[in-house]
């Protein structure tokens, strides 16, 4: 959700293996379909260019990779490790991967995903699973229909794998919230260190894609939830211009700063998904043109897109780890070897947009969130209904946190009333109009970069999380783009660099993140490692569908 002092943190800790904790994980259901003996897993960071490839050729189809998924999932999600990142798995999938076999045994291709498993955040609505936000309330919650952004996913031959574990609400329940903790899905882990935060709030899409639960995820932002937990599980995450993906079908926070966005291992494959989740589409908050839709962002991975291009540095989102400035550094010093123009830049209203934010999120989330609970047939019709349910089961709802956030969106009225339209009005004045966009234009900038977040706490249960700062808060708030890429670790726990532009610069910035990538090749698989410092964990063999 939010990375403010107010608006809590969008991420949950994943608990030590040692720690019980209270949370009712959903039932998987049992998939059917061909089963083959364990013996290590054929597709390791896969990429969606390579499995297509292998398809072509007839060496693999969509359902073998499928079940080499599921398959992945019991070995390290709900065994092994224990990630704990995927809620509920797609009943339907290995049906839905059949026949897309059978599609393109007959000459028939959808699009560029086709036959690719895809894992969704549980906030997104894809029939026939539950949409619960994480929520116990809603866990009997089966829309009738997907979401746009997975209608058209299913258009380019996507399989719908599953969805996974979040932030319970996204984030946007308590001041005091634990990062990747619902009472649904319990507790997602990050793979790279056991012990440590997925962050948020898309913490089990973050967890399944760099463990190779899936090829690729989609996630969502209000401030942070696609960036942070992208960067503390050695991803790609892009968070595009508010108002490129149609967001209707997600369980909303806020009308002027959701979006969705893809959460992958490699630039290139987040651009592909990009592209297929574009859509046009009425927004009040959000206007794009024509143009801004279906855009093949695929073609803008060049490596050569940052020779000449002029990159700020925001220096001020520096300080918070030693060993994270020394990553930084490095980076710059590949920004520039790359043939970049890097040079200081200061955004002169940083941080002035807090206060604004929060008020904007608590009006908007009140008035979205009981917009989407009436229309959708929920089995609580408002966040009033909401707080007195989790009142009732406290036990299982509130073991570690309350619902502080929630209490103060209920006390708010309409979205007609002055105090929202005037925090609205400086929230995008301080972050875009005087922020942002005029940083950019003052010192001629194609964009501004800057750690993405720090490197991945300890899980603290009880005093939740320990966040000391991040670099994207300025695009959440004014809407604008922006991509983290892996830059390295923090004693072996993954660290990011973020791109931010201007409105509709998706093209551009994925073409200097891809660059940076090449340069660099950053990323590194996870090792489970029980906790840092400690040895590698065992993981349990896995299918080979060669």
């Amino acid at each position: 959700m939010s990375l403010r002092p107010i608006v809590a943190l969008s991420c949950c800790l994943a608990l030590a293996p040692t720690i019980a904790y209270v949370g009712a994980r959903a039932a998987k259901p049992t998939i059917s379909g061909d089963t083959v003996t364990p013996v290590g897993f054929a597709f390791e960071e896969a990429t969606i260019a390579g499995l297509q490839a292998r398809m072509r050729s007839g060496d693999i189809d969509s359902r073998r990779l499928t079940r080499a998924y599921l398959d992945r999932i019991a070995a390290i999600d709900d065994a092994g490790p224990m990630l704990n990142a995927v809620i509920e798995l797609n009943p339907d999938a290995m049906r839905e991967a059949a026949a897309l076999d059978a599609e393109r045994k007959a000459g028939k291709l959808r699009g560029p995903l086709h036959g690719i498993p895809v894992l969704l955040k549980d906030n997104i609505d894809a029939v026939p699973m539950a949409n619960s936000a994480g929520s116990l309330a809603l866990a009997d919650h089966r829309p009738k229909t997907d979401a746009p952004l997975v209608a058209r996913l299913r258009a380019a031959g996507a399989v719908i794998l599953g969805k996974t574990n979040l932030s319970e609400w996204a984030n946007f329940r308590s001041s005091q919230s634990t990062s990747g903790w619902s009472g649904r899905g319990g507790q997602t882990r990050n793979p790279y260190a056991l012990d440590r935060s997925p962050c948020g709030s898309s913490s089990g899409t973050g967890a399944a894609i760099a463990a190779n639960l899936a090829t690729v995820g989609i996630g969502t932002e209000t401030d942070g939830s696609i960036l942070c937990p992208s960067a503390m599980n050695g991803l790609v995450g892009i968070k595009p211009t508010v108002g490129l993906i149609i967001r209707s079908g997600i369980i909303p926070i806020s009308s002027s700063q959701d979006t969705a966005g893809p959460m992958a291992r490699t630039v290139t494959d987040a651009a592909i998904v990009l592209g297929v989740l574009t859509s046009p589409g009425s927004d009040e908050f959000a206007t794009r043109s024509a143009g801004d839709s279906g855009k093949n962002y695929a073609a803008a991975l060049s490596p050569d897109a940052l020779k000449g291009a002029r990159i700020g540095v925001l220096r001020d989102r520096m300080g918070y780890q030693p060993a994270l400035d020394a990553a930084f550094e490095r980076a710059l010093i590949a920004l520039r070897a790359a043939g970049a123009e890097v040079v200081d830049a200061e955004i002169a209203t940083a941080g002035q947009w807090n206060d604004a934010e929060s008020e904007v999120l608590f009006h908007e989330f009140k008035a979205g969130l009981n917009r989407y609970l009436g229309e959708s047939g929920a089995p609580v019709a408002s966040l009033a209904e909401l707080i007195a349910y989790n009142n009732a089961h406290a036990d299982m709802e509130m073991p570690w946190f309350g619902q502080d956030l929630f209490e103060r969106a209920q006390a708010k009225g309409p979205l007609t009333d002055k105090v929202y339209l005037e925090a609205r009005a400086n929230a995008i004045r301080l972050a875009k109009d005087e922020g942002l966009d005029a940083t950019l234009k003052a010192q001629r900038l194609d964009a501004l970069v800057a750690p993405t977040t720090s490197s991945a706490w300890m899980i603290d249960p009880i005093n939740g999380d320990h966040f000391s700062g991040a670099g994207y808060g300025v695009a959440a708030v004014a809407g604008t783009p922006s991509i983290t890429v892996p830059m390295g670790d923090v004693h072996g726990l993954p660290v990011g660099i973020v791109f931010m532009g201007a409105a509709w610069s998706e093209a551009k910035l994925i073409g200097y993140a891809f660059d940076y990538e090449q340069a660099t090749h950053a990323r590194k698989p996870p090792t489970f490692a029980p906790s840092i410092g400690a040895s590698t964990a065992t993981v349990p063999q896995e299918v080979d569908v060669r």
